[in-house]
């Protein structure tokens, strides 16, 4: 049984393998100086002004995890769906039970105000 996880084994070799060599080379052809005007960030030859560094909003983040979230219901629900009648009552409370604790979660934060866009 254990010679059918060969092709697997290779795999994961030949994938850790490619990281491995790739990272390698970019170490052994990066550029390297210690030279304070390489190391600031070009802005047309004029001195930077300010930071570099620009926060980012986390409101995008949390409509990303929540369409996520709501994206992977669907896909649950599919499958659900079509084998609606063979599943029977069980199956039925089962899956209600999922979309309350996702109705109770998009209720959390709602009431919260993460879905409120204005600052």
């Amino acid at each position: 049984m254990l010679a059918q996880y060969g092709h697997v084994f290779l795999f994961v070799l030949f994938g850790m393998s490619f990281a491995i060599v790739n990272l390698l080379v970019a170490y052994l052809v990066r550029f390297n100086s210690n030279d304070k005007q390489q190391k600031i960030a070009y802005e047309c030859g004029m001195p930077p002004l300010g930071t570099p560094y620009v926060p980012t909003d986390i409101r995008f983040y949390v409509y990303a995890l929540l369409f996520v979230v709501f994206d992977v219901e669907s896909l649950f629900m599919y499958p659900w769906a079509v084998v609606f009648r063979q599943i029977g009552l069980p199956g039925f409370l089962e899956m209600t039970a999922f979309v309350a604790v996702l109705a109770l979660g998009l209720m959390y934060v709602w009431k919260r105000g993460a879905l409120e866009w204005e600052s």
